[in-house]
């Protein structure tokens, strides 16, 4: 996953999902819809995931922009507001349906890793700003905002 352009993750498009087996049905003339029906062996859990054992969309290979980043390299990344106060980094991402990225998750509060906690933000409130070789996030937002903000638990997730 840590390969999804920042494009993608920050204006919350889809992400192709990946198969893990191959399909032997010819290919299709054009491409489907991202948000075509997969065909296969579903089944959805009780998080409303969607799985399935076989893929018969056509993949789509994207060329990547000189603006382009990758998730990878936006992890671990300060986040500051408007006033340039450091308010915490980006430390995860949420993937809805295997394709869409929903959130961005934020580390806030806390010194030298003790107690900080997690929330997450909509994708789309985030700017990401490079400035040489350093790469810094932008939320408009304060602290005490964000000390009332919900904690992102992680164990209401599929791993």
């Amino acid at each position: 996953m840590r390969r999804i352009l920042l494009a993608a993750a920050l204006t919350a498009c889809a992400v192709p999902a990946l198969a893990q087996t191959t399909s032997t049905s010819p290919a299709p003339t054009t491409a489907p819809k991202m948000d075509a029906p997969v065909s296969g062996a579903m089944k959805t859990d009780d998080k409303g995931m969607t799985t399935v054992n076989t893929s018969t969309m056509a993949v789509r290979f994207i060329t990547s922009k000189p603006t382009d980043m990758v998730t990878s390299r936006l992890k671990g990344v300060n986040v500051y507001n408007n006033k340039n106060e450091n308010l915490g980094e980006i430390e995860d991402f949420v993937i809805t349906d295997g394709k869409t990225v929903n959130g961005v998750i934020i580390s806030v509060g806390g010194f030298l890793g003790m107690g900080e906690r997690y929330i997450a933000v909509d994708p789309s409130n985030l700017v990401i700003h490079k400035d040489g070789n350093t790469v810094k996030a932008m939320l408009n937002t304060s602290k005490d905002d964000l000390s009332k903000a919900p904690t992102f638990d992680y164990s209401k997730t599929k791993s």
